[in-house]
């Protein structure tokens, strides 16, 4: 019954890319439109199991109650003169994004199993707008993750900023980093192309890209060669917004124009990249 529903589904988004627009204003919106289609189709998949949600907001959870609990004991972490536990908060809120999206490629390895890959991929529908829906649904994915932890790290005392704006700023960020990793997750699952591999890798990516981070611990911290690793992981960009953006009075040490410069070029230059391979997860 679910193949048929998303059979379905794929018949109709590519019976609706038929006709070519030829007008640039036309053509940006049916980019958009087909975009939000794909996203649409992936968000669909939660109602079959929204366990999916609970299940991967455990680990997080640990993370600020065990972790956060433990080490906020500590006066010797230099985090700027806020508590431990609000300088962890926002990292954990970019680990949970991070861990929820780095496994898209199973999902796209899943699909080409099925035969859903070469349904894509013989539509209309560009690949770039494919990508695109895919990491997009991943964001969507994170957003209920990022409440969760909202509502934790507020009753254990962290000092969140509840201002409608930087609210607004701390959903685009998750929604930049989720598109972000899972799209960097569609490349490795195109380029390694079975499953066990991919979740090899998937392990071996996800705790470096974490701890090569300032997520739990501050830049200054860090030897000279981590740091700079540091200073090229896009996470480090996003965490450093979260800070900024999550709590009251947070200072951004790189920038805020700088963190969403940071994700921004990131994100559309793995999204073209991701439409390049990913016809080469079926070959």
């Amino acid at each position: 019954m679910r193949l048929q529903e998303e059979d379905a589904r794929l018949k109709g988004l590519a019976n609706s890319s038929i006709s070519i627009p030829t007008n640039p204003f036309a053509v940006v919106t049916a980019f958009f439109s087909k975009t939000l289609a794909i996203t649409e189709f992936e968000i669909r998949k939660l109602r079959h199991d929204p366990s999916e949600l609970i299940t991967r907001a455990i680990q997080p959870l640990l993370w600020l109650l065990l972790f956060g609990a433990v080490f906020t004991r500590a006066r010797a972490i230099p985090t700027g003169g806020i508590p431990y536990l609000d300088f962890l908060a926002p990292g954990i809120l970019g680990q949970s994004a991070l861990f929820v999206s780095i496994f898209l490629g199973v999902a796209i390895l899943w699909e080409r199993d099925l035969g859903i890959t070469n349904k894509f991929l013989v539509s209309p529908t560009p690949r770039a707008a494919l990508v695109l829906g895919k990491a997009l649904s991943a964001s969507v994915r994170a957003l209920p993750q990022a409440l969760i932890i909202y509502v934790l790290a507020w009753l254990l005392g962290v000092k969140v900023n509840w201002n409608p704006l930087a609210l607004a700023g701390v959903i685009s960020v998750i929604v930049l980093g989720a598109a972000l990793f899972s799209t960097f997750s569609l490349i490795i699952a195109c380029l390694v192309k079975t499953r066990e591999r991919f979740m090899g890798i998937g392990q071996l990516l996800t705790m470096p890209l974490f701890f090569a981070s300032n997520a739990i611990y501050p830049l200054s911290l860090m030897p000279d060669w981590l740091r700079v690793v540091s200073l090229v992981n896009p996470l480090s960009y996003q965490v450093d917004a979260l800070r900024a953006l999550m709590l009251q009075g947070g200072v951004s040490n790189f920038g805020l124009a700088v963190d969403f410069a940071v994700l921004l070029v990131s994100t559309v230059v793995l999204v073209m990249i991701g439409a390049r391979l990913y016809q080469r997860v079926v070959i």
